[in-house]
């Protein structure tokens, strides 16, 4: 048996919340869990404290599905032919921003769960420079490295989540204060989630670009439980 592939066209979503306050200064971009919707990131962003002065996307993976409860949701990529889905997930990110990115505007990215890995890489290998990158319930993939335009990063867990454990956390704690990539850790009481400690966190990393407290020596770590 022979194998191929081909290259084709399908139409991906997203989902857009213009800023409740004006002028704008921030797109918060966010990416679902597995098997979820962009409704459910759009919910959660909305729930940050401060993200009424953002414009809020919440991009839908390419992959639908029925779930086993019989939702509708979707994924981002699996196993099989992972480096090809990855490639196209980027170009995807990269033409929605390419719509709704306004000049001056910080770019931020927020994955929750699987979405984690897409937020990560969109920060590290798309074509547009963000500021801020913000994990909730899943890991920074381990095969990206650690320079080059990776920005500020707020990580997270619930102290209970049976899927992004304390070591695979902690492991990603090490790696950004090794590297020397400011960023704030934030282990909040709950499981895979965002709890409301987690939300106030949250809101605390997002205040600081409407503020520019983050204009600091870029190898400070501002690392905190």
């Amino acid at each position: 048996m022979e194998e191929y592939s081909i290259r084709t066209t399908v139409s991906g979503r997203y989902l857009l919340r213009p800023s409740l306050l004006r002028p704008e200064s921030v797109l918060l971009t966010g990416f679902h869990g597995y098997g979820q919707s962009a409704e459910d990131e759009l919910g959660l962003l909305v729930s940050i404290p401060g993200s009424e002065r953002c414009t809020l996307c919440s991009i839908e993976a390419l992959h639908p599905f029925y779930t086993l409860k019989g939702k509708s949701g979707a994924c981002w990529m699996t196993s099989d032919h992972r480096l090809t889905r990855i490639k196209e997930n980027i170009r995807y990110v990269d033409a929605v921003l390419d719509k709704i990115l306004q000049p001056s505007t910080a770019l931020i990215f927020h994955g929750f769960s699987q979405g984690t890995g897409m937020a990560s890489r969109a920060a590290a290998l798309g074509m547009h420079r963000s500021s801020g990158l913000m994990l909730l319930g899943g890991d920074f993939p381990p095969e990206l490295e650690l320079a080059g335009q990776l920005p500020l990063v707020h990580i997270a867990r619930g102290d209970r989540d049976p899927i992004y454990q304390k070591e695979p956390f902690m492991r990603d704690c090490r790696r950004f204060a090794e590297s020397c990539l400011p960023h704030v850790t934030c282990s909040f009481k709950g499981g895979h989630e965002a709890a409301g400690e987690y939300l106030e966190s949250a809101g605390g990393f997002l205040e600081k670009f409407f503020s520019n407290r983050f204009s600091e020596t870029p190898c400070r770590s501002i690392s905190k439980a």
